[in-house]
């Protein structure tokens, strides 16, 4: 079996030196003004972040060090080097969120690229399966994956310290100056389709192997606005508080993976200060004591704080300073830690509760009573970000909550059963599946899970076109609804025309007839609250229309004129395949090759007579081939990945 590690309804995965939602799909660069003539240092915040999974709970890396190389020559310039011993970063629970590391001096410059290197020894990743995956994937929920069993790709370095370093080019180059907050994006794509890539072989009870691919996914995207970046909630120990009062310093720490209990924290190495909300107070919450107060300074509770462990919601101020909006504090780390994170994976009206699948896999039930507040996170909007959306089961009932979201959760009583929620964080609206009824008005997302109640078809409406939604790439204001195609994130359809080309766009299909039929447009969109198209409820401001995965199938006639045709199990017919060869828009294609226990993921530059002809050889008839691509008005597929097979053949 071929196996898809990541339901192409997700946006990617961001590894990012500070990654933003609205710099997908051409967020135009904040103006970065002149460097001075002398070097000077500038902190630049560094964080990284990623995207959901119906299949993984924990996808976990150790990321050695990020690394920016100066525009026309010299030595590369290390803005992060992780602690010794390296902390794993789960980049599942990230979903289009950023985990600060820290904001570090970095030379005033102009830089052309980033690296960054990966460690890559055997164990270095880690992958655990979600409490729930799709229907055909080849493990059961909650299964830890051996470390024998997954293949790093392209690791340098002796036995023990193999490391993969990528190297990154900026879309434009990067500028460092004195006085102003530079953000730099580099998106780790999870939903990249070479990414994880497993391969079980035909025989009975064959190991699948899964074969991650560290080269490729990454690439640069620019930020619009620093105050829109949704963060992870922040863990770490108090170390000081300032002599004013306004803020804290903590020592940041990560959750340990795997998974221990009680849960410990492991030192990153890394500092953050957190200020104060002067303005409307930080909700500070004694875990502990099971007290809470909001402070406009630290002052009432300094005595108390150093040594302390904390959790921390907090938000990005267009200086680069971090503001608190809430915090958790207790003596002792697993009790800030166990208030359940993750993506909801089932919501149960009848019972008034909903369920979370945690970085282990598992499943944790959640109740929601009549004192539960909901928030959506909004961090560009401090009032907003501090109220509460909704309260208590109707919100559920309301179909506002569904399988996908990614929230935090903070309990009453973390020992209590069962465990009931007093707050919950939405981090991410993730709304995703096939699209239909795309109009004027709305358009409908339909999925289908496992847990046939999980099921949902919700209209969504379009934000109001006055609506803010970020810039476009010449840095320009852009208001009203967007989408772009997922292969293109800089090619943003936007504008009095959008809706009228989105639903032009939306309209096509695939068809291979027999018990297949048509395959439609897929999308996804990371709804917003409380817009003025939708004042109590979920708007949509954007779609990426993702490429739809095509059932593993066969070349039916080779590579022509940059197409093939390709038949899938259960289809009645052939179906046109559209691969371009064109320079910057070209299909990417991975050669597949597992042989004598070993899986090579092999990228082909069709752009070069060699790929090509690569490609037009591995397309014979009959050969096996799995391809992702978004359909056309014609009812051909447009390409984004081929993947063709050699050596030991995967099962269908």
């Amino acid at each position: 079996m071929f196996a898809k590690s990541i339901r192409y309804s997700t946006t990617g995965a961001l590894l990012a030196t500070l990654a933003t939602l609205a710099a997908c799909g051409g967020g135009g660069n904040d103006s970065m003004g002149t460097p001075p003539t002398t070097p000077q240092s500038v902190n630049v915040p560094l964080s990284i972040s990623d995207a959901s999974s119906e299949d993984w709970a924990t996808i976990g890396v150790k990321i050695l060090s990020v690394a920016f190389v100066p525009q026309g020559g010299g030595s590369d310039v290390t803005v992060y080097t992780a602690a010794n011993p390296v902390p794993t970063t789960n980049l599942v629970q990230l979903d289009d969120l950023s985990e600060v590391i820290g904001s570090p001096a970095v030379p005033a410059g102009t830089y052309s690229a980033a690296v960054v290197t990966v460690s890559a020894n055997p164990g270095d990743v880690a992958l655990v399966t979600a409490a729930e995956p799709e229907t055909g994937f080849p493990l059961a929920g909650g299964t830890t994956v051996p470390g024998t069993d997954i293949q790093i790709q392209n690791t340098t370095g002796a036995a023990g310290s193999l490391t993969v370093p990528v190297k990154v080019k900026f879309e434009s180059p990067v500028m460092v100056a004195n006085g102003q907050t530079t953000p730099v994006d580099l998106e780790f794509d999870l939903a990249h389709p070479a990414f994880i890539l497993g391969h079980t072989p035909p025989s009975a009870g064959g190991t699948t192997l899964w074969a991650v691919n560290f080269n490729g996914p990454l690439r640069h995207h620019r930020i619009d606005d620093i105050r829109r970046l949704v963060l992870r909630h922040a863990y770490g120990t108090v170390s000081s508080v300032a002599t004013d009062h306004s803020a804290i310093t903590i020592a940041k720490d990560l959750p340990t993976y795997p998974v221990v209990n009680p849960e410990t924290g492991t030192a990153t190495g890394q500092s953050l200060t957190m200020l104060a909300d002067a303005s409307n107070g930080t909700l500070f919450v004694d875990v502990d004591a099971k007290t809470s107060v909001a402070l406009k300074d630290f002052s009432s509770v300094s005595a108390t704080l150093p040594n302390r462990f904390v959790r921390v919601a907090a938000r990005y101020q267009q200086n680069g300073t971090l503001v608190a909006t809430r915090i958790w504090v207790s003596n002792t780390f697993n009790a800030i830690w166990q208030s359940p994170e993750g993506h909801v994976l089932h919501v149960n009206t009848a019972q008034s509760l909903f369920v979370v699948s945690n970085e282990s896999g598992q499943p944790v039930n959640v109740t929601v009573d009549s004192g539960t507040e909901f928030f959506f996170r909004t961090p560009q909007d401090a009032l907003a970000d501090t109220t509460p959306i909704g309260t208590g089961p109707a919100f559920l009932t309301a179909q506002n909550l569904v399988r996908g979201f990614k929230i935090h959760a903070t309990v009453r009583d973390p020992l209590a059963t069962p465990l009931v929620a007093a707050t919950v964080d939405i981090e991410t609206a993730a709304y995703a599946g096939r699209i239909s009824n795309a109009n004027a008005m709305s358009f409908t997302y339909s999925r289908k899970f496992l847990t046939v109640a999980d099921d949902y078809s919700i209209a969504l409406p379009y934000i109001s076109s006055s609506s803010a939604n970020g810039k476009d790439s010449n840095g320009n204001a852009l208001t009203g609804f967007k989408f772009w195609d997922f292969a293109f994130p800089t090619q943003v359809d936007s504008g009095a025309n959008a809706i009228s080309d989105f639903v032009a766009a939306t309209t096509s299909a695939v068809n291979f007839g027999g018990t297949v039929g048509p395959l439609s447009a897929w999308g996804v969109s990371y709804a917003r609250w409380g817009d003025a198209a939708n004042l109590m409820g979920w708007s949509a401001p954007w779609t990426v229309l993702v490429p739809t995965p095509l059932p593993r199938g066969a070349v039916a006639a080779g590579l022509a004129a940059n197409s093939f045709t390709m038949t899938v199990p259960g289809g009645a017919m052939p179906a046109t395949v559209d691969v371009s060869a064109a320079s910057g828009s070209a299909t990417l294609v991975y050669q597949v090759d597992r042989s004598n226990g070993v899986v090579t993921v092999s990228p082909e530059d069709i752009t070069t007579s060699a790929g090509l002809n690569a490609l037009t050889s591995g397309l014979a008839v009959g050969a096996p081939v799995k391809v992702y691509g978004v359909p056309q008005a014609d009812g051909t597929l447009k390409a984004y990945v081929v993947v063709y097979f050699t050596g030991l053949i995967p099962t269908p």
